[in-house]
């Protein structure tokens, strides 16, 4: 008769309830999410491409949707998924080349890419609100 294997006592995988939420955790899910977002707004580029070449009053349209209040909540959601986005893309740069690698480092470098996406997509929507004046 074949002997029984005893069951060895082997690690779990770790998860996330292992591990203390970082700042650096969050800027990799969140660089994820604006890349996925990243794609339904290239369709919003598109869109507003299409509408310029295709006449004044494909474009109106456009405008009309873009222009309300729902439509700048999203182009202000696209700006600061874009401008995250690429102060992540940075953030990992560093990172390839073996720099800022310590856990300190990282999080500073974490938190400059945050905040610089919140800084950049307040200064672009204050430039663009100031040139309509409605600033």
């Amino acid at each position: 008769m074949a002997e029984q294997r005893q069951a060895v006592a082997r690690p779990l995988s770790p998860h996330l309830q292992v591990y203390r939420f970082t700042i650096t955790m969050a800027m990799s899910i969140i660089h994820r999410i604006t890349g996925a977002g990243l794609y339904a707004g290239s369709a919003l580029v598109a869109w507003w491409l299409i509408a310029a070449a295709t006449g004044p009053e494909a474009y109106a349209a456009f405008q009309a949707i873009a222009g309300s209040w729902f439509g700048q909540l999203v182009l202000i959601g696209y700006t600061w998924a874009l401008l995250h986005h690429l102060f992540s893309g940075i953030r990992y740069f560093f990172w390839d080349e073996i720099v800022a690698t310590s856990p300190e480092s990282a999080n500073k470098l974490s938190w400059a890419a945050a905040l610089l996406g919140a800084a950049g997509t307040i200064a672009v929507w204050a430039v663009i609100f100031s040139m309509r004046g409605a600033i």
